[in-house]
């Protein structure tokens, strides 16, 4: 048994949502009560304590769409590298990136994303990768590093015809190979998808042959009208809108994950809400991009989507999206009343929700038989804390730097920012090596 306690306590639950002075019991991999910290520490006199010292605890974040193999770009500079517009950026940086990463890389860079992923409070990731360097094993390579973090996370592979036939197979096959794999696993730690990259890099004929290796019950991660090209794309050379294509294809579904949807009209909106399809915004990447702004206010408000909050790659911190989220919807829209209550909804309430799509055991709620992915930030409030302010404060006062410590399934992997059983100097020393030969293969 383990109890988090002395501090302000935030279950995301229906029934005691925020409790002051409260606590947390943990059984195993599962919540076992929430209440007081003085009830649960009479009641289980001999558990284990962890004191929050007035902090926050909380729920683990989920992470609904990430880029592990972007780690490595950081710092990287490309001989000849001068991007006008997104596709430039793709075909510049990130599919020359992709074709040099190899399992080594991609072993390294996993683990670097998990260790950093739990030191800002992540602890659950869906990510979505590619590395033709080295396509076979490469999802192993990330189950091998979020195991070793201890992190949950579902993973895919990339499917793309940018390389030819033979490596779009060899992609299909590591998705569905993996995908038989983890379902032996019977942990609740990882979860599989099919994964493909978009509709402007994708055939009819690769559509339908990734269908054929998609179980029932798997859905699709894919980005969907991330860059005007995806958009010109499939009206000009298919005659029909994304969203359309990719339904007529049987690619939407309450499974379906759709990355982005920035350039999509109102009859796309209605029948992503017609098919159940999951959407996940990426505010910090759209506009590191420049590709713009989604229309995720009208399509929460007006069509009832489920739409989530993801890092894109661009970093591993979800305070940080959650900020830029808030800022970019009032910017986008001119108006100062937007994403108030919508972005705490997508990273609150239906990340998790989304994520439970793959997930059984309950995530983003502290309340019996829920996950186990508890959270504590430090933060000294100069005003006071409240159920009905908690967003605010978290929007305003706090950062990934704030977590002090997380739980993830029970099991503690960082307490007072320490990671626990991980060489946190050897990850980076290994990553430091497998990032310079990546850069130099890229630039030779």
């Amino acid at each position: 048994m383990l109890l988090i306690g002395n501090g302000y306590l935030v279950t995301r639950s229906a029934v005691n949502s925020f409790i002051k002075g409260g606590c947390v019991a943990l059984d195993g991999k599962k919540v076992k009560e929430v209440g007081t910290t003085d009830d649960l520490r009479k009641k289980y006199p001999d558990a284990e304590f962890i004191d929050a010292k007035n902090g926050v605890i909380m729920p683990g974040f989920v992470n609904m769409h990430n880029h592990i193999y972007s780690t490595f770009a950081r710092g990287l500079s490309i001989n000849g590298y001068h991007p006008e517009n997104f596709l430039d950026i793709l075909k510049g940086q990130w599919f020359r990136l992709d074709n040099e990463l190899d399992n080594k890389m991609t072993l390294a860079s996993g683990r670097v994303a998990y260790l950093d992923s739990i030191k800002n409070g992540v602890t659950t990731m869906f990510d979505h990768h590619a590395s033709y360097g080295e396509v076979d094993g490469s999802l192993d390579a990330l189950s091998q590093a979020a195991d070793e973090m201890g992190v949950r996370t579902c993973l895919c592979y990339e499917v793309s015809d940018r390389n030819g036939e033979a490596q779009m197979k060899a992609s299909v096959a590591e998705n569905a190979r993996f995908i038989k794999a983890v379902a032996q696993r019977n942990d609740d730690m990882q979860h599989a998808m099919m994964g493909m990259h978009a509709s402007f890099t994708l055939s009819d004929e690769t559509l339908e042959y990734a269908k054929s290796f998609t179980p029932e019950g798997i859905g699709y991660h894919i980005h969907i009208a991330e860059g005007i090209s995806d958009v010109t794309d499939s009206l000009q050379r298919c005659g029909q809108p994304v969203v359309d294509r990719l339904y007529n294809a049987g690619i939407l579904g309450k499974q379906t994950m759709a990355g982005h949807c920035i350039h999509i009209g109102p009859s796309e909106m209605q029948l992503l809400k017609d098919t159940e399809t999951m959407v996940v915004t990426n505010p910090e990447s759209n506009m590191g991009n420049a590709v713009g702004t989604p229309a995720a206010m009208t399509m929460m408000n007006k069509y009832g989507l489920t739409v989530g909050l993801g890092t894109d790659g661009f970093t591993n911190d979800l305070t940080e999206s959650y900020k830029f989220a808030n800022l970019i919807h009032k910017d986008h829209l001119a108006d100062p009343n937007a994403a108030w209550g919508e972005v705490p909804t997508m990273l609150f309430e239906n990340n998790p929700k989304m994520a439970n799509h793959y997930f059984q055991t309950k995530l983003g709620v502290l309340e019996p038989d829920a996950a186990a992915d508890v959270i504590v930030l430090d933060y000294s409030a100069p005003t006071p804390i409240t159920a009905d302010n908690i967003n605010s404060h978290i929007l305003f006062g706090m950062n990934g730097g704030n977590v002090r410590d997380t739980i993830i399934g029970g099991e503690v992997r960082m307490r007072n920012r320490e990671l626990q059983g991980i060489d946190e100097a050897a990850v980076y020393a290994d990553a430091q090596v497998q990032a310079q030969r990546l850069w130099d293969n890229i630039n030779k």
